[in-house]
C-alpha cells in the first residue's frame, strides 16, 4: 500500500484543498485493508538518534499522535531508515537539497484560533476556540543530499534477548504502579479490580511478545478514573466503542515500544479487529485522530508515571542508564 505523496517541486505550494481528515483516514483504511498495520514501523532501523526511534523533526523533537503513524507508514512504503523528517525549506537551511523527483509525505498540524464573539443571550463578549487542521509535506533524510553527518550516522539496534526478561522493562512497568497478576492463558485488564492479568512469561514466544502485550494492557489500564478516565462507550466486543479502545491500546503499545525499545506484536483475532477498525474509521473520519490522541496521552502518562514513581523509577533509571 502506498500513501499519497507530493513531489519535491510542490513543497512550496499551498496545501491542497482536500479535507485532511478524509485523506489521512483513507490512507490508513487502505493500509488496513491491504493487511498492513500502520503502527508497525520498520523496527530494524537504527540511527544516531537512537534505535527503534519515533519519527523525529529536523531538530530532533519527536513527532506525536497521528503523525507518528503517517510517517511510519511512509517509511515502510518507501524503505526509509532515517528517523529524521523535515520540510523542503528546513532541508535547505541545514545545507541539504531534496533530490530531484523525490516525493514528500503528508503530516498534519492542529491548532485553534481564539476569537471574541458576543453572546446572543447575555450580550457579553466571550472568547471561543475554533480548532483547525492543515496538512503539509515533509521529506525523509534519506531523500536529501548534503545534510550534516549526524543525520547519516547509525547506531547498533537495541535487541531483546530471545530467552531472558529485561530488568529494565520490568522496572519500568513496575514503576507505573499498575497491579499485575500472573496466571491463566489470557492477557486482559480488569477495570473493576484495576489490575492486569498476564500469562506467565514462559508461555510467550519471546520477550518482545511479553512486553508488547504488557504495554497493550497497561494502555488499557490508563482508562481507569484514577488515571486518564477514558470512556469510549464500549459495551461489548465488536461495537464502535470497544473497537476504538482496542485501537487505542494497539497504537499505545507501539508508541511505548518506540520509546522503550521493543516491537509491537500481532494480537489475537487480528483479522476480526481489523474489520471492526475499518468499519469504525470509514464511518467517522475523525476517529483515527481521536484514537491516536488517546494513545499518545496514554503513553505519555505511563512514561511520566514511571519517571515520577520513587523506588521503582529509581531502579528503572539506573537500568536504563
Amino acid at each position: 500500500m502506498t500513501a499519497k505523496t507530493f513531489t519535491a517541486k510542490t513543497a512550496k505550494t499551498a496545501t491542497p484543498k482536500v479535507d485532511v481528515y478524509e485523506r489521512v483516514t483513507a490512507a490508513i483504511v487502505a493500509a488496513l485493508e491491504a493487511g498492513t498495520r500502520p503502527w508497525m514501523q520498520p523496527w530494524n532501523a537504527a540511527h544516531a538518534a537512537g534505535p527503534i526511534s519515533r519519527p523525529l523533526r529536523h531538530d530532533g523533537t519527536p513527532y506525536r499522535g497521528v503523525n507518528v503513524l503517517l510517517l511510519w507508514m511512509a517509511a515502510m512504503d518507501n524503505g526509509y531508515l532515517a528517523p529524521h523528517w523535515m520540510t523542503y525549506k528546513q532541508a535547505q537551511e541545514l545545507g541539504g537539497q531534496v533530490r530531484k523527483g523525490e516525493h514528500g509525505s503528508l503530516v498534519v498540524f492542529a491548532n485553534a484560533i481564539q476569537r471574541t464573539e458576543t453572546d446572543e443571550k447575555t450580550g457579553q463578549d466571550v472568547e471561543i476556540e475554533i480548532p483547525f487542521m492543515k496538512g503539509y509535506t515533509v521529506f525523509n533524510a534519506d531523500q536529501i543530499d548534503g545534510l550534516p553527518d549526524r543525520y547519516r550516522a547509525t547506531a547498533p539496534a537495541l535487541v531483546l534477548s530471545d530467552a531472558e526478561r529485561s530488568a529494565r522493562l520490568d522496572a519500568f512497568f513496575a514503576a507505573t504502579g499498575i497491579d499485575i497478576r500472573y496466571g491463566g492463558d489470557r492477557a486482559f485488564y480488569d477495570l473493576g479490580e484495576d489490575r492486569i492479568q498476564m500469562p506467565p512469561f514462559a508461555v510467550f514466544h519471546d520477550p518482545a511478545s511479553f512486553y508488547a502485550t504488557w504495554a497493550h494492557e497497561a494502555t488499557h489500564a490508563t482508562c481507569h478514573p484514577s488515571r486518564l478516565n477514558r470512556d469510549l462507550n464500549g459495551q461489548r466486543w465488536g461495537d464502535a466503542g470497544y473497537a476504538m479502545e482496542e485501537l487505542v491500546a494497539e497504537i499505545g503499545s507501539a508508541f511505548l515500544g518506540a520509546a522503550l525499545g521493543f516491537a509491537p506484536q500481532v494480537m489475537e483475532n487480528h483479522a476480526a479487529y481489523v474489520d471492526c477498525w475499518v468499519r469504525v474509521l470509514a464511518g467517522d473520519q475523525r476517529a483515527l485522530f481521536t484514537a491516536a490522541s488517546h494513545a499518545q496521552k496514554a503513553a505519555d502518562f505511563l512514561l511520566a508515571r514511571a519517571d515520577a514513581s520513587a523506588d521503582a523509577a529509581e531502579e528503572y533509571r539506573r537500568l536504563a542508564a
